[in-house]
């Protein structure tokens, strides 16, 4: 077995097995072995550990099976085996730290409890943009930024094959809603896809070297995209040169011939289309020989280069406790300040009443679902029968936020109202120092939102505890951003997105100032439905739709086109260029303390601007300070676009000089006739701030 020669290249030691293998056992390894542990009464085969998917290895060719997990937020169906698993905060949540070091914290979590419970690839990745803010599956995904999520989530999987455990980046491309998923066909022009959601992943990809790609369930522009000859064989391997292979969606293969000569190179679950067909159509002549050894080729140079042939996975017990403060940690850095009115936090340890309202925040915090659902340790705390929860159901985790508030505020009275009577929860809040309503969006793979309106009359409940108490303050947990028609009536407002194992602790540590906030918000807070690019969810219609339907579709069985007219102008760009207000911008964020900029210079050459940047605070706290392009005038924009960004900690009174790099992708512009990226010649502004509507530092430079 020369191949077991670590020093030579990934893709040399893929040749030497490969020429050693018969056409059946290339076959074995492009496609799965069916639903296995996901369906009931599905035949499990020896080999397969317990996940979303399996693919026997070549034994007699030292070549491992692969054993794939669902592991967005976290190792999914680690009870069916009765393992534990770290629940993360949303990846979503994570993004609003713009933490590239955080992400990759994120991702060794992943994927050493991946390693230790015997799996050797994660099929998490989630990059799709946040085109839909209704979408059910943002929580995770990274925002609304091509190059904020790509950094976030290429960090990532980066973190997750530190682990010698494979990572995939999905779903390509533009399944950016859940609504009619499998039957939607998406029409954007190629230049506009090149420059928002295509852009995404070839920023993730190009920092994660990810061993694969899971191509989505939808159609591009006619073809659905685990065919799509466009965005797999040119975008994803020709233009982003991407060595590894493309997976599909489990069933979101369509045919055999078209499929394996657009750039399909595993289908998943099954062996519908690349199992007997592939081979028949090989030989027919309908598909090259060569074009299998391709696939092969992949999915092996990709084995040798994360590791997972030379270093195993071993079976290990999970650490929970290292799980846990990780996934704090990052919690932390991830909740956002949107509001703090009369500066009403941090609270005071001295205070001697708190009401503490809604959202089982006497038992833990709640979780996003789908296949991205972690199972709780000890089963959901808001189900009496501890269950760990069906498809689409809310599941909340052992971290009591009430508990937590107690712990920092020993001496104070602490009185809960689950927030179902709007009396009892108003005679609670009209008795405390402070009340603390806690708001929930629960989304989940299969299903949009019909509207960013939280569900469950929460808006009532907010309004009727704010006029009951001065000292109001909303903790919300959502999937993503949601309209607040009260939020000039509470003093208070903490995104805390879903935060994780660790969420109470984080919370309690943000509400009382022992951590500075510091997150800033990856996407845009519409104030309603009607100032989006689409103010309904396309597909859907709200008065029918039933949630959770399996195919995602709603209420829609016809298939239907997804006209995204707005082009590249969604998220913060769709309010720039239609000069609107929106709820909260992209990237903003408060702190305890405050920051001044000054002293811009752009450095043209180096694509870089340097600034200042000053703590005029009292106490220590980390800013990140945002820089923006606008593109030369004759390109026809009227909006920015984010290019760089740094995090800063500053002691109080401190000041520090910043470098931005300025990304040239997101300065560029994608030209169709040339099918390549360019930097337009002329003047481009530059712009410095504490979040996009917020840029105190301006400047230029020519290209």
């Amino acid at each position: 077995m020369p191949w077991k020669n670590k020093s030579l290249s990934p893709d040399l030691r893929a040749d030497l097995v490969l020429a050693q293998m018969t056409e059946e056992e290339k076959l074995q390894l492009v496609h799965g072995t069916g639903w296995g542990v996901l369906k009931p009464n599905t035949p499990v085969p020896e080999g397969d550990n317990g996940g979303a998917g399996y693919v026997p290895g070549i034994k007699r060719l030292g070549i491992p099976d692969l054993n794939l997990a669902d592991s967005a937020v976290g190792v999914r169906m680690a009870a069916l085996r009765g393992r534990y698993a770290t629940l993360l905060p949303s990846t979503l949540g994570a993004a609003a730290s713009w933490d590239a070091e955080a992400a990759y914290l994120y991702g060794t979590v992943i994927g050493r409890e991946l390693r230790a419970q015997g799996y050797n690839m994660s099929i998490g990745g989630g990059v799709n943009l946040t085109r839909e803010p209704r979408n059910g599956r943002n929580f995770e995904y990274a925002g609304e930024d091509p190059l904020l999520a790509g950094t976030m989530t290429g960090n990532l999987m980066r973190g997750v094959q530190s682990q010698k455990v494979m990572g995939d980046i999905k779903h390509y491309a533009l399944n950016d809603q859940e609504t009619g998923r499998n039957i939607l066909n998406a029409v954007l022009d190629k230049k506009a896809m090149r420059e928002s959601d295509l852009l995404a992943f070839q920023f993730a990809i190009g920092i994660a070297e990810p061993a694969a790609v899971m191509c989505s369930y939808n159609k591009i522009d006619g073809d659905y995209a685990c065919e799509n000859d466009y965005t797999l064989n040119q975008a994803l391997k020709r233009d982003f040169g991407f060595k590894g292979w493309v997976l599909s969606d489990w069933d979101g293969t369509h045919s055999t011939v078209k499929a394996a000569l657009h750039g399909l190179d595993q289908e998943q679950p099954g062996s519908v289309y690349f199992g007997e067909s592939l081979r028949k159509a090989i030989a027919a002549g309908e598909v090259p020989a060569s074009r299998l050894d391709d696939m092969v080729h992949r999915i092996l140079r990709s084995m040798f280069a994360v590791g997972v042939i030379d270093n195993p996975p071993v079976n290990a017990v999970v650490d929970p406790f290292q799980g846990r403060d990780d996934a704090q940690h990052i919690a932390e850095e991830s909740i956002v300040l949107l509001r703090n009115a009369g500066e009403v936090l941090p609270l005071q340890q001295e205070t001697k009443s708190i009401a503490v309202i809604g959202s089982h925040a006497d038992l833990g915090v709640l979780s996003g679902g789908g296949s991205a659902q972690v199972d709780p340790p000890g089963g959901n705390v808001a189900d009496p029968k501890r269950g760990n929860g069906q498809w689409c159901k809310p599941v909340y985790f052992p971290s009591s936020p009430m508990k937590e508030i107690q712990k920092k505020a020993a001496d104070a009275k602490l009185t809960y109202s689950d927030g179902s009577k709007l009396e009892d929860a108003v005679s609670a809040a009209k008795g405390a120092d402070a009340a603390i309503v806690f708001v929930n969006q629960f989304m989940c793979e299969s299903r949009d939102a019909a509207t960013l309106s939280l569900p469950d009359h929460q808006d009532a409940l907010v309004s009727a505890v704010a006029a009951a108490n001065p000292n109001t303050i909303v903790v919300l947990e959502t999937g993503g951003p949601v309209s607040m028609p009260w939020h000039d009536q509470v003093k208070g407002i903490v995104a805390a997105w879903y935060p994780g194992i660790g969420g109470a602790q984080a919370i309690a540590n943000i509400l009382f100032g022992d951590v500075n906030p510091s997150g800033k918000l990856p996407v845009t807070f519409a104030a309603r439905d009607a100032d989006l690019p689409h103010p309904q969810v396309p597909g859907l219609d709200p008065a029918k739709s039933k949630p959770g339907t399996p195919d995602g579709a709603g209420n829609v069985r016809t298939p239907f086109e997804v006209n995204y007219t707005e082009g590249v102008r969604f998220g913060y760009k769709w309010f720039d260029s239609e000069h609107k207000e929106p709820l909260y911008p992209f990237g903003f964020g408060l702190s305890y303390t405050s920051f001044a900029y000054s002293d811009m210079k752009v450095n043209a050459g180096e694509h870089a601007v340097s600034f200042s940047v000053t703590n005029t605070g009292h106490r220590a706290g980390t800013e990140i300070a945002e820089a923006y392009v606008e593109l030369p005038k004759s390109v026809g924009e009227d909006f920015k676009r984010l290019a760089g960004w740094q995090r800063v900690t500053l002691a109080a009174g401190e000041s520090r000089s910043v470098t931005v790099v300025l990304d040239p992708l997101t300065m560029s512009v994608f030209d169709t006739s040339k099918d390549s990226f360019a930097l337009p010649k002329g003047t481009y502004r530059v712009l410095v701030g504490p979040s996009s509507r917020e840029t105190p530092l301006a400047g230029t430079m020519i290209e």
